[in-house]
This record gives C-alpha cells, sequence and structure tokens, in this order.
C-alpha cells in the first residue's frame, strides 16, 4: 500500500510557546529545529513509508525536507496542525497515495522500524496514536487518506473515534512507544530529557541540542547513503 507521511511544520519562532520559561526563547527555537529534523530522518528510513509530505512556510525546513527527498507544500496561511495536515492530505491524494500516517515535528524519539510495525499492521480505516497522557492525538493513519478530516489539539483522541464511528469507518487505538512523548510543555521536557538518558534512541539532533557541550546543525541530513523516499516512492 503506497504510503504518504504527513508532517505539518510551524515557523520555528512561533513553535514551543507553552514550553514557557522551562527554555529561553533562542533554544526553544533551536529545539523544535532540532526536533523536526530527527522527525524528518526517522520518516525518511522508515521502510512503510513511500514519501513525505511536509507542509511547512518555515525555508530552513523547506530546505533540509528537500535535501531528504521530501515532497514540499507550502503552508501560506498556517491556520494550525489540521488545516496543514489537510493540504498534505490532498497532495498525498493527487499524488496517487492510498495511506497516510500524520505526525507532529515534536516526537523526537519516534523509531523508524515502530512506525513500520504500526504501519503494517493496517490495511484500512483509522488507527489513533494518543499521546502519552491519553487524550491528545500523536500520530493519525488513514486509509484511504481522507477517511476522516484531521483534528488535531486538546481532546483530539476522542474527536477523532467520534469522527471515525460517525463516517462508518473502523478505527482502533495503538502505542507505539516512540510516539507516545510529544514536546509541548516543560514536564514534557523533562520525560523526554529522561528518555534520550535512559533510553536507547535516536534523536541526534535533539540530544546534542539539549547537551551543553554541542552545538550541531540541527537539521542537517547527515552523510550516510540511505536512499531518499523519491527514490524509493518513483
Amino acid at each position: 500500500m503506497r504510503t504518504a507521511a504527513i508532517l505539518p511544520v510551524k515557523r520555528f519562532p512561533l513553535a514551543k510557546q507553552r514550553l514557557g520559561e522551562s527554555v529561553g526563547e533562542e533554544l526553544r527555537a533551536d529545539l523544535a529545529r532540532a526536533m523536526v529534523g530527527d522527525v524528518l530522518s526517522a520518516l525518511r528510513d522508515c521502510e512503510a513509508i513511500d514519501a513525505t509530505i511536509v507542509v511547512t512556510r518555515e525555508q530552513t525546513v523547506v530546505t533540509a525536507a528537500r535535501n531528504l527527498g521530501a515532497i514540499v507544500v507550502e503552508d501560506t496561511v498556517e491556520q494550525g496542525q489540521s488545516a496543514a495536515a489537510e493540504l498534505g492530505i490532498e497532495r498525498a491524494n493527487a499524488e496517487g497515495f492510498e495511506r497516510v500516517v500524520c505526525v507532529p515535528g515534536d516526537c523526537p524519539a519516534l523509531g523508524p522500524d515502530e512506525l513500520a510495525a504500526l504501519l503494517n499492521e493496517h490495511d484500512a480505516g483509522v488507527t489513533i496514536v494518543p499521546d502519552r497522557h491519553g487524550s491528545g492525538t500523536n500520530g493519525l493513519v488513514l486509509a484511504p487518506p481522507d477517511a476522516i478530516s484531521p483534528s488535531f489539539g486538546p481532546g483530539s483522541r476522542a474527536r477523532h473515534e467520534r469522527l471515525a464511528q460517525a463516517a462508518g469507518i473502523a478505527w482502533r487505538i495503538e502505542r507505539p512507544s516512540s510516539l507516545l512523548l510529544d514536546i509541548d510543555t516543560g514536564d514534557d521536557l523533562t520525560a523526554l530529557r529522561e528518555r534520550l538518558a535512559g533510553e536507547r534512541v535516536r534523536a541526534p539532533r535533539t540530544r546534542a541540542v539539549l547537551s551543553p557541550d554541542a552545538t550541531p546543525d540541527a537539521l542537517a541530513p547527515g552523510s550516510d547513503s540511505t536512499p531518499t523516499q523519491a527514490s524509493r516512492a518513483a
């Protein structure tokens, strides 16, 4: 089943405002940039994904996404994650993809193998991946891509369930561990630091930004020889 990942990305000066006083303004932008870079790399390396569609106005993300072989859709109005995901879904439909997975740019621990396992178990309908609190949505798998309209934000898990029920479409809840932790608050950031310290997770850019000793190019695609999704989708 040809599958596209949909990744909406805010401009970095607008991102992670809910972190408040937990981190300074400059670190917020660096952290947002690093997390998006780690998510992009995970999506590129997921064998179940044929292409990534990035919806953004952030020019540094546009450059990094294209370097990784992703499709870029300009988010000219920036009306939020749901609207951006809809733009990505429209592009996926136009490109003939049979399934999409919508993921946020602030889940830097995302594991490509775990995401592939989730997708390999999903043939049709809606799969909802809640956040670690159980009320939000960190992942949304739709087959076909327009099975329901995304409705992210507080309480979105229940909304997505209701939307699937109203549409008469089968739905289920899955909890892949690497997709449960998104970074919105100081508590989330503390949980991320603990996870990076205690588990073998990828997230090299995020790990480096949170380290006082490292200053990487947080969106650098790296020099490995992994095939781009553009070549896999061809």
